[in-house]
C-alpha cells in the first residue's frame, strides 16, 4: 500500500465536491493549488474560489500562483513533498508541474472521452442532443485531454437536464470516480488504456463557448432550440431579441418547452397570451418560462408580460 502525499488542483464549485471527497476518507491532502483572488461584483471586491474558500476551512495548505511556470512556485510546490496529483476544473499545467509527482498527476473530466475534449463539456453534450455522458480519470500528457485513460462512468442525460443539473450530477459522479482512481494508484493497480477513435469518425469538441455564440437561431428544427436553450442555462445563458416596432428588447432564456403542432406563422411570430408567451418555429411552437430582461432580475415570463408591452407584430430575430 502506497503512502499517498496528495497535491489538490482546482477552483469552482464542480471541484470542491472532489477535494471534500478526498478528506472525508481521511486522505492526506498536503496542498491545494487554486485560482488567484479576483475582483467581482459592482464593488469589485476581492472574491476567492470555491475551492480556497473549503480548503480554509480545512486548514490545508494554499498556492494562488498567477503563473504556473513561475520557478518560484514550482520550487514552492516542491515543498509539498507531493507525490500524486489531481486535477479538477483548473488551468492546463505545464510539463514542469504535471511531471513532478513520483504516481503522476491525473486529470478529471466530464464526458467520455475522448468525446468532448475541451473546456465546455457539459454544455455541448445536452446542446448536441446526447443522452449519455459521464466522467473520465485520466493521467495528464502534453496536450489537452488526451492522456491514457484510467477510470470512466456513463450518466444519463434526461429530457429535463439542463447544463446545471447535468453538471451536478456530473460533480457528485466524478468525486466517486477519483475516490476509486486514487484507491487504485494508492495499492498500485491503476491500469490505462489510450485514447483511439476509429478512422475516419470525427471527435466532438467542446470547445469554450463564447456570448456572441449564445444566440439563440430561431430557423434551427425545434429540438436543437430547445437543446440549445438547455444546455446554455443557467450560464452562460442563451439569448434572444425582440423586435417590437421600432424597439430592441435584449432578453436570457433560461426554461422552455417545445410544443409540435402545424402552423402556418412566419418563424420567430410570438404568440401572446395574459400568462404565455410562444415563438413560431419549424413544426411548433417554443414555450418561453423563465427569462432575464437586460438590467433585470431572472423573472418568470408571467411576471415579465406584467410589464412588458408588446405590439401584434412583435417578433423573436
Amino acid at each position: 500500500m502506497r503512502d499517498l502525499r496528495i497535491l489538490f488542483m482546482g477552483t469552482p464549485d464542480f471541484a470542491v465536491a472532489t477535494l471534500q471527497k478526498l478528506i472525508e476518507h481521511s486522505y492526506n491532502v498536503v496542498g491545494v493549488v487554486t485560482a488567484p483572488d479576483k475582483p467581482a461584483g459592482r464593488g469589485r471586491k476581492l472574491k476567492e474560489s470555491a475551492v480556497k474558500i473549503f480548503a480554509k476551512q480545512n486548514k490545508l495548505r494554499i498556492f494562488q500562483p498567477w503563473n504556473l511556470k513561475d520557478p518560484s512556485f514550482v520550487d514552492d510546490l516542491k515543498t509539498a513533498e507531493s507525490n500524486l496529483q489531481i486535477v479538477v476544473a483548473f488551468r492546463m499545467l505545464p510539463k514542469v508541474v504535471w511531471q513532478l509527482p513520483e504516481f503522476g498527476t491525473f486529470n478529471l473530466h466530464a464526458s467520455l472521452l475522448p468525446d468532448y475534449r475541451g473546456a465546455a463539456p457539459i454544455n455541448w453534450a445536452i446542446i448536441n442532443g446526447e443522452e449519455t455522458t459521464g466522467v473520465t480519470t485520466f493521467f495528464i500528457d502534453e496536450k489537452i485531454d488526451t492522456g491514457a485513460i484510467i477510470l470512466q462512468e456513463k450518466v444519463s442525460i434526461i429530457t429535463e437536464d439542463t447544463a446545471g443539473t447535468l453538471h451536478d450530477k456530473l460533480m457528485l459522479k466524478g468525486a466517486e470516480l477519483v475516490l476509486k482512481t486514487v484507491e487504485l494508484i494508492q495499492q498500485d493497480k491503476a491500469t490505462t488504456k489510450i485514447q483511439k477513435t476509429a478512422e475516419g469518425v470525427e471527435l466532438k469538441s467542446a470547445y469554450k463557448i463564447h456570448k456572441d455564440s449564445c444566440r439563440i437561431n430561431w430557423n434551427w428544427s425545434m429540438s436543437q432550440i430547445q437543446n440549445f436553450i438547455r444546455g446554455l442555462s443557467p450560464y452562460p445563458a442563451a439569448w434572444t431579441i425582440i423586435i417590437n416596432d421600432a424597439e430592441e428588447i435584449h432578453l436570457k432564456v433560461y426554461t422552455s418547452k417545445a410544443e409540435p403542432e402545424e402552423h402556418q406563422l412566419n418563424i420567430g411570430s410570438i404568440v401572446l397570451s395574459k400568462k404565455e408567451l410562444k415563438v413560431a418555429v419549424s413544426g411548433g411552437f417554443i414555450f418561453i418560462d423563465e427569462i432575464q430582461l437586460a438590467g433585470k432580475r431572472k423573472m418568470s415570463i408571467k411576471d415579465a408580460l406584467n410589464g412588458l408591452k408588446l405590439s401584434k407584430k412583435a417578433h423573436m430575430v
